[in-house]
């Protein structure tokens, strides 16, 4: 049964994805050569993660690396104090030296700790930013650390794909998705997602796979992600179809379905 599936999915040219061109959709990534980042110059996944974090915020950035965002943040005036997390002794030491150059010793608390235990209770944080990681990460990073979240915090999260099981662990621990977008960056697309607990939330399978906010809203960023993924879904089912060994059932069903659900998105 699956065969024709797969026939059509494959061979299924004629939707949207043609009508646009996806240069036309990408930014100009001239501006951003040469650029030096560091806490004043942010990138530009940094400065949409900074948009969504609240005035006056007390911030946890996990996987902070060289502190960039709380100490731009901090220097702006925008945000009361954070912490800095990082796992790693080299990024965590490059942290350091960003929040005491930048003389907020007082202002940005720098620990050395695995995800979530960087925060301590006195902290009284009330957004947490977790970005560049991959979301299956990020979800273990805030499953293996909910005891030390109030429930009370904003998470502002930036995953390097692995958008759906992301969104599968907010949706089973009662958050509500507020906002969402897609960027680019150097040609890469990527997804912020703004959360808050709310109490028990349902989304259906194609919100967690495309973003219930983003199905709505499909501005030419989000829709050119998909056009590019399009393609490469139809590439992959093609290579399962020429396969010398067979590829197992579930894994061949799983990528015709999302194909199908693209394929209908951009339609």
């Amino acid at each position: 049964m699956h065969t024709s599936l797969v026939a059509r999915i494959c061979h299924a040219r004629r939707c949207s994805t043609e009508s646009r061109s996806d240069s036309a959709l990408l930014p100009d990534d001239d501006a951003e050569k040469g650029l030096e980042l560091n806490e004043q110059t942010l990138s530009v996944r940094l400065e949409r993660v900074a948009a969504h974090v609240p005035a006056e915020a007390r911030l946890a950035d996990i996987g902070s690396d060289h502190a960039y965002l709380p100490v731009a943040l901090i220097r702006r005036g925008a945000i009361e104090a954070a912490v800095a997390g990082e796992v790693a002794l080299t990024p965590f030491h490059a942290a350091e030296r960003s929040v005491r150059e930048s003389d907020l010793g007082q202002r940005i608390s720098v620990r050395l700790a695995d995800g979530l235990a960087a925060i301590e209770a006195g902290d009284a944080i009330t957004a947490i930013s977790i970005c560049g990681m991959g979301g299956e990460r990020i979800r273990d990073i805030l499953e293996s650390g909910k005891a030390r979240l109030s429930g009370q915090e904003r998470l502002i999260l930036q995953p390097n794909g692995g958008e759906q099981p992301l969104r599968q662990w907010l949706m089973d621990n009662g958050y509500r998705i507020l906002c969402e977008e897609v960027l680019w960056e150097n040609h890469f697309a990527y997804e912020i997602i703004v959360a808050e607990r709310s109490g028990p939330m349902m989304y259906s399978a194609e919100e967690l796979y495309f973003g219930p906010l983003q199905m709505q809203a499909r501005n030419p960023a989000f829709l050119a992600k998909w056009q590019r993924l399009l393609r490469l879904k139809q590439q992959t089912l093609a290579d399962f179809a020429q396969a010398k060994q067979a590829v197992p059932e579930e894994k061949v069903q799983k990528v015709a379905r999302q194909t199908q659900w693209i394929i209908e998105l951009l339609a």
